[in-house]
């Protein structure tokens, strides 16, 4: 053989494997066609640990074998629901989305979700976007609100509501006072979905257990088993149980674990329907529990597992939607406003919570409001 038909034949090879590497990664991307977010609300990193070291969550350890489970702090915004599912929601930090905590909110900007941008991305006929979700209030799309303040008392009143001072508002969250033509009223901004529901096919909240969550996402599915699907699956039952009983109480372990028996059947119908190598699902979590305590005030140690074999380190919680966008085959380059996350398959800056909340920044003192007198005229 010649130099020239061997540098020929090398070459055809070299080519021949090209080909064959693009046509085999392009099979895998195509093979991704849906992804199911299944929250375990509440679900506090370290007691996750110790029941996976005590072999309780076998579901979650197969799915982290099948791919992988991260750490994930919370590093902007509150250790809350709202913040939590918002910056899930969008891979935006609260000051792009206006969703700081429970109680600072406002309707998560048109186009900002997830849901949204799969829709446009695909086009709304050729994906299904649907939300099942737990919680009512802080995972919820009602609209602003409107109340004469004379009402509103009288409403409280009828609630057996502790009384409230009258520019407080305390137990309304983002509630404020605002006068028209001598008449005061109460008024909220509407809830953080509230305009992302008109722009998806499904939201379902209120649905409160794990049972009636975990049934419509099984109905669901079935659904769309001949179609593209974004699902976020809210399972709730941890957070109210670390609340009524605690975060080291046995009642919040059988949450959790009612989490994983629930995430394990879902995982089973994808396995029925043959779509299970079709879908990535995301275990993922909004916020943890102060240790031994029944709130979260400070809880920002949560994780991410998932079949997805690109996940390859620990981030923060606004890098999770990036991150199955960029699967979705979304380029994140172009999308408006750009993401304050990183995907996971991506190198980023460490960024992680310290163990003790940070001391709050002391307040400027109150200035002296009253006139001043004004200062003498300088000679000249």
């Amino acid at each position: 053989m010649t130099p020239c038909n061997m540098r020929l034949r090398s070459a055809s090879a070299f080519g021949l494997a090209v080909v064959l590497l693009a046509a085999s990664l392009a099979q895998a991307q195509e093979a991704i066609q849906n992804v199911i977010l299944i929250g375990w609300d509440g679900a506090q990193r370290n007691h996750v640990k110790e029941m996976l070291a005590r072999n309780e969550l076998p579901v979650l350890a197969a799915l982290a074998k099948d791919g992988a489970m991260v750490d994930v702090d919370v590093v902007t915004g509150a250790t809350d629901t709202k913040a939590g599912w918002t910056q899930i929601l969008t891979g935006y930090r609260p000051k792009t989305t206006g969703v700081f905590s429970n109680r600072r909110f406002q309707p998560i900007p048109v186009g900002y979700t997830i849901f949204e941008r799969v829709e446009k991305h695909f086009g709304p006929e050729n994906v299904e976007t649907r939300a099942m979700i737990g919680k009512k209030g802080h995972v919820d799309a009602g609209p602003p609100t409107r109340v004469p303040y004379e009402t509103w008392q009288k409403q409280q009143a009828r609630q057996k509501k502790i009384d409230q001072k009258k520019r407080g508002l305390g137990n309304i969250p983002g509630g404020r006072i605002v006068e028209e033509d001598g008449v005061e009223y109460v008024v909220t901004p509407g809830k953080p979905y509230f305009q992302t529901k008109d722009h998806m096919d499904m939201f379902v909240n209120g649905l409160k257990t794990n049972e009636k969550v975990g049934t419509m996402a099984l109905e669901n599915l079935e659904q769309c088993r001949d179609k593209r699907f974004l699902f976020f699956v809210h399972f709730a039952e941890p957070d109210h149980a670390g609340h009524q009983h605690g975060e080291n109480s046995q009642e919040y372990s059988d949450a959790i674990k009612l989490d994983d028996e629930w995430t394990g059947k879902i995982i089973a119908k994808l396995k029925d329907l043959n779509l299970y190598d079709k879908t990535l699902i995301y275990v993922v979590v909004d916020h943890g529990f102060d240790e031994d305590k029944s709130g979260h005030a400070y809880a920002p140690f949560v994780f991410l597992a998932t079949n997805d074999k690109t996940v390859s380190r620990d981030g923060a919680r606004e890098d999770i939607a990036p991150t199955f966008l960029k699967r979705f085959g979304l380029d994140l380059s172009k999308i408006e406003p750009p993401l304050d996350g990183i995907p996971f398959d991506e190198a980023a800056p460490v960024r992680k919570a310290p163990e003790k909340k940070p001391a709050a920044r002391p307040k400027p003192p109150r200035q002296n409001k009253k006139l001043q007198p004004a200062p003498p005229a300088s000679a000249t």
